[in-house]
């Protein structure tokens, strides 16, 4: 199928490793060009070079108020335009309700939540006709994932922003959609496992709880969510999409 992507030209933060980068890789396999970010300029530079001609990177931290401009104005710059971005919002620490301090949920608010939120209404301003803008979140959107307080709490957040800013953009021909990625095989994930003392183990617990019987592959996130930014996709927006292998037991 082609996907429309041809020398259209997306933002795709946290584009250095893991869903980002697949993403990446899938969006200039399909013809267009990206503007990858993280927060180390090394990391930038070598997923840059491992991306080739239609990538270029920036060093920027969501949680800067300034970073979101400097994206945008690092696509114009380099490729003219811009069609959308996948804005993924990282991962908050680790824990419980009751274990995490008031000042680490303001520092993951911060970063998390209006870090996504900044970046995507100001990507939202420079989309016309055909843009689309993907959020990556979590499968606690729509149940919570244990020892996961903080994410929990946000990203059910995120995804009604994401719902709403559909309902806003629509009119222009701007969508707007939130991907839901499962056990997917990165390396937020392995780290989460080995946080249980036993990495195998947890992994061997996840996989028995996913119909599919294993975690996804980066690959497998990056295609759908290349495909949810396309012009293919072009009649689907406000919906909350699980790359799970089936993980999430609600609709």
């Amino acid at each position: 199928m082609d996907l429309g992507l041809r020398d259209r030209v997306y933002l795709v933060t946290g584009g250095t490793a893991g869903l980002g980068f697949a993403t990446a890789q899938a969006l200039v396999a399909d013809g267009a060009r990206v503007v990858v970010s993280s927060r180390t300029q090394e990391s930038v530079d070598d997923a840059v070079a491992r991306l080739g001609e239609g990538a270029v990177g920036l060093a920027a931290d969501n949680a800067d108020p300034a970073a979101a401009a400097r994206l945008v104005d690092v696509a114009r710059s380099a490729f003219g335009r811009l069609d959308g971005a996948l804005v993924s919002v990282g991962g908050p620490a680790a824990g419980s309700v009751t274990g995490a301090s008031e000042e680490q949920w303001r520092t993951a608010f911060d970063a998390v939540f209006l870090g996504a939120v900044r970046l995507t209404t100001t990507v939202a301003e420079e989309l016309g006709d055909g843009g689309s803008i993907a959020l990556v979140l979590s499968t606690s959107v729509k149940t919570p994932i244990p020892g996961l307080a903080i994410s929990n709490g946000l990203r059910p957040g995120l995804a009604m922003v994401a719902k709403t800013l559909a309902d806003e953009l629509g009119p222009r021909g701007v969508r707007v959609n939130s991907l839901l990625p499962g056990r997917v095989d990165t390396d937020r994930v392995r780290r989460l496992d080995e946080q249980s003392g036993d990495a195998a183990a947890s992994r061997a617990r996840n996989e028995a709880s996913i119909p599919l019987g294993r975690y996804g592959t980066p690959e497998e996130f990056g295609a759908v969510a290349a495909f949810v930014l396309s012009h293919a996709a072009g009649f689907l927006t406000g919906a909350a999409i699980p790359v799970d292998g089936g993980l999430t037991r609600a609709l």
